[in-house]
């Protein structure tokens, strides 16, 4: 009989595929490692087996007993999947923007799953990792997987991913291209590789620009299982110990856009359908390719299946309305409101820590400019000359809100703002049409919303605007 025996056999030993790249007869060949087609779907189940037979090896976790994790979905899943196949409990914390295909998919497989706020700095109680370990400590039976600190994680990657594609290169590769999520992909499969080649292989990191890996401010980016995050009121932002940073030669930022339109061009384009952290591995790919001879040759480690993201990365209207696409170029957009010197200045921004005195200065500075005296406000401060991304967005408040407070004595100059905020004003992608966000905007009863350009708050446009742009004349062939 050709069977297996478990479910379990079939975690790991991916298939690797040429992929069709530009050809003018320079750059190497790219191959993608197709981690969706494991048994759980993603890169992920090899370490969801390899921490759960350590734990069992270890007697961390006996027959009976509760795993619990703390992840933004895949690892999660892979845990949950061998967790049933194995008769344990699983219990999963997850940030609130985890899609909602990752969240059924963990029921699915019959874990509890614990939805926390994403964007919170290390220290905080209610951060995943804290509700995770505490949930541990109290339950009975309970292992912490702690995969950000298991050395499980890259050893599952030396142990299987990086033989697998030095058997399949025929030792070849001479570039492994990652993401860096927790750094255990990276660290394990790049060990191995230059360690069977001799140091020939260059391991290189791909990474969300907004990410600290690659030298970003750690600011919410929207390529999830990818990058590193950092509140700017965490203290300790110690990096992973499942990322073995010597093993890794060199990290390119890749920005969000450049991350999902190459996921959506591969799905069309080579009938690949992989998750946004894939596309931030192939931009990158294609990057370092560019730049070789054909003798040479990449390998990029696609981590999980689109079929996650449905709701968004493949959605039009998603992407439209965060900005990642530019809409139709024949009719009036919202960001036409925007030109480029408009939209290179710094959106009016407060931080819910600020004081009303300060935002009362922001609001009476902006009266004349042609929008509402409102402002947008979140929960992390954002650096000079950077508008804060549509994640940040946790309020808005108005000048004539803040003066009528203060002459009815509910506020003083000296309060929070975040203390007197309003609902967060609407936004717009800055490629939607002009008149169906006038509509929407009337129809919510607002003056005034924010545009977004890439996932970034770039402006504020008003409701008169927005009527004087929709009553123009369509545009041709802009």
């Amino acid at each position: 009989m050709d069977a297996h025996e478990s479910l379990l056999e079939l975690i790991g030993n991916t298939p690797l595929v040429r992929l069709r790249t530009p050809s003018d007869g320079r750059g190497a060949p790219v191959y993608a490692k197709l981690e969706y087609l494991s048994a759980g779907g993603s890169v992920k189940d090899r370490i969801g087996l390899r921490m759960i037979e350590e734990a069992e090896r270890s007697g961390a976790l006996r027959p009976g007993g509760t795993v619990v994790e703390a992840t933004s979905g895949n690892t999660g899943a892979g845990l949950a999947m061998v967790a049933a196949a194995k008769g344990y409990r699983m219990i999963v914390v997850l940030p609130d923007k985890s899609s909602a295909e990752k969240v059924n998919t963990l029921r699915a497989y019959g874990a509890e799953v614990v939805v926390r706020p994403g964007g919170l700095p290390l220290e905080h109680p209610e951060h995943i990792l804290n509700v995770a370990a505490g949930i541990a400590e109290r339950t009975p039976g309970a292992w912490f997987a702690g995969q950000y600190g298991n050395p499980a994680n890259p050893e599952a990657h030396y142990l299987t991913t990086g033989p697998e594609i030095w058997r399949q290169t025929g030792g070849r590769v001479t570039h492994l291209v990652s993401c860096v999520g927790t750094g255990g992909t990276i660290s394990g499969t790049g060990r191995y590789l230059k360690e069977a080649s001799g140091g020939r292989v260059r391991v290189i990191g791909a990474d969300p620009a907004a990410s600290v890996y690659s030298g970003g401010d750690g600011r919410p980016y929207f390529v999830e299982a990818a990058g590193r995050f950092r509140h700017p009121e965490t203290v300790d932002d110690s990096w992973p110990d499942s990322y073995q940073r010597e093993v890794v030669d060199e990290v390119l930022p890749i920005r969000d856009r450049d991350s999902l339109t190459t996921i959506r061009r591969l799905a069309r384009e080579q009938g690949l359908l992989v998750g946004g952290s894939a596309g931030t591995a192939l931009a990158a790919a294609l990057r370092v390719a560019a730049g070789l001879g054909p003798e040479q040759l990449v390998v990029a480690i696609l981590p999980d299946s689109g079929r996650q993201y449905l709701s968004k990365y493949f959605n039009d209207q998603w992407m439209l309305r965060q900005g990642f696409l530019d809409g139709d170029p024949a009719v009036a957009r919202v960001g036409d409101l925007l030109p480029a010197a408009r939209r290179a200045e710094p959106l009016p921004y407060l931080h819910h820590h600020a004081p009303v005195g300060e935002a009362l200065a922001v609001l009476r500075e902006r009266q004349g400019t042609g929008a509402d005296p409102v402002v947008p406000a979140g929960p992390a401060p954002v650096g000079p000359g950077r508008q804060p991304t549509s994640m940040e967005l946790a309020g808005a408040v108005s000048l004539a809100q803040l003066e009528a407070a203060l002459a009815a004595g509910r506020a003083a100059v000296t309060d929070r703002v975040g203390d007197h905020l309003g609902e967060p004003l609407p936004v717009f992608g800055a490629g939607e049409g002009a008149a169906a966000a006038l509509a929407e905007l009337s129809g919510r009863g607002c003056g005034t919303a924010v545009v977004l350009a890439d996932g970034h708050a770039v402006g504020l446009v008003g409701a008169g605007e927005l009527a004087v742009l929709a009553g123009a004349e369509p545009k041709q062939g802009r």
